[in-house]
């Protein structure tokens, strides 16, 4: 959080938030609602904005949370998670 802080407005981060409880509400209601990504089996992706993929797998009943991933970066690092 201080990275955000340091960086973003209260309101920039209030967005974010509440974007992000939003996706991973969805994500915890219907585990299998965002597609299977090309990258890697059994990870699923959901794009949470145009700079940001949340990334998790389901083992279970569990769903874990991967990576949130920033989609500038070079794709290849997403396999070395």
């Amino acid at each position: 959080m201080d990275y955000l802080e340091n960086r973003w407005t209260d309101k920039e981060i209030r967005k974010f938030t509440q974007l992000l409880d939003n996706q991973l509400k969805l994500i915890k209601d219907n585990p299998f609602l965002f597609a299977e990504s090309e990258k890697s089996n059994g990870l699923r992706k959901s794009v949470l904005s145009k700079q940001i993929t949340i990334y998790y797998s389901i083992l279970d009943c569990e769903i874990r949370i991967v990576t949130l991933f920033d989609n500038r970066q070079n794709p290849n690092r997403l396999i070395n998670k």
